[in-house]
């Protein structure tokens, strides 16, 4: 796998000629399970064929069972300066039923055995609207996390996937999950908690201490092109999309024999537009009016409907950008959709 990515990297390093590398990104999959040596190649050969800042930002998504003494001080030695923690909860019921391979012993002490190896940028993943999860537990969670330092916490609500076990167990009332009101209440008890203790929300599922803003996730939602490397990863130029083969077999059969292991979908002004609305509509950056308008031109419609939503109270202007309020990002993909350009 490492020789086929190694050679996507080289066939693709002209995408990015003149520009900077800022965030490095290993996602997807299980990227805690590669070995030093692995991590090690691929930044390599990024730093080989790219530009790279001096001050990138190397995040890796580790799952807790991962983060052994061993692993944590392999990967702060080959550079890695940022950790993604995939906690999700810290009940051993809950970590069953999500069939996650960590206890939740391991869950508290993953994040106190960064710390002890030098990791400080340190993002933690919780879920709420979980079945059965009471306001004190998911208080004693949030505040599980404050407590530690962590400077980033990533939290989204619970979705029931089709065709998956969580479904079925929901459809056979063998898990009940929590109603749109218990959901929106835990919400809300999230981003005051986090707020008390110094951690701003800065996009509707992400919460951080100034400074540790993840800069890769914050270019994405601010349409800044990005390239995808190996199996599944996907990559965006303003107005392209691609994506690579998912199929781990597929993907190295193609590259070694150069064939096309890719799709491209190339996007539309209204795709753009209503793109750009989105994301940026989720971040306390907002949503420039000059760039939709860069794009296509901004009707009477829009904003007759902007107007609207500011007299409600969910969004406010900021010069010539507009910004959601805390009650406006609980309505996000509302607001965009009526926005939309059709």
């Amino acid at each position: 796998m490492l020789v086929s990515m190694s050679k996507e990297i080289f066939d693709r390093s002209i995408e990015l000629k003149n520009q900077v590398v800022e965030t490095i990104y290993f996602g997807g999959g299980t990227p805690s399970l590669l070995r030093k040596e692995e991590v090690q190649a691929f930044l390599s050969n990024i730093r080989g064929h790219f530009e790279v800042a001096k001050d990138v930002e190397i995040t890796l998504e580790a799952n807790p069972d991962d983060c052994t003494l061993e692993n944590l001080t392999n990967w702060k030695s080959v550079g890695i300066n940022r950790l993604s923690i995939g906690i999700q909860s810290f009940k051993s019921g809950d970590l069953e039923w999500m069939n996650r391979a960590h206890t939740a012993e391991e869950a508290e002490q993953c994040v106190l055995l960064a710390q002890s190896v030098g990791f400080e940028n340190i993002t933690v993943d919780l879920i709420y609207g979980l079945p059965g999860l009471t306001d004190s537990e998911w208080c004693n969670h949030i505040e599980k996390v404050i407590n530690w330092g962590v400077p980033h916490i990533s939290s989204y609500c619970l979705t029931v996937e089709s065709n998956t076990l969580l479904e079925k167990k929901v459809n056979t009332g063998e898990l009940k999950v929590a109603t749109d009101s218990e959901e929106g209440q835990q919400f809300e008890t999230l981003v005051a908690l986090l707020q008390e203790n110094g951690i701003e929300q800065y996009e509707i599922s992400n919460f951080s201490k100034p400074g540790f803003e993840s800069r890769h996730n914050s270019n994405y939602w601010k349409g800044v092109p990005y390239l995808g490397i190996g199996p599944s990863a996907h990559s965006f130029f303003g107005n392209i999309r691609r994506w690579n083969i998912a199929n781990n077999a597929q993907y190295m059969k193609a590259i070694e024999n150069d064939l096309e292991y890719f799709e491209i979908e190339e996007l539309s002004k209204s795709d753009q537009f209503n793109e750009l609305l989105l994301t940026g509509l989720r971040t306390t950056y907002g949503v420039s009016i000059p760039k939709l308008k860069s794009i296509l031109p901004v009707t009477e419609e829009f904003s007759v409907k902007t107007d609207k939503f500011i007299s409600n109270g969910w969004m406010e202007k900021q010069n010539d950008i507009i910004v959601l309020t805390l009650q406006g990002r609980l309505r996000a993909d509302f607001i965009a959709s009526e926005l939309f350009v059709v």
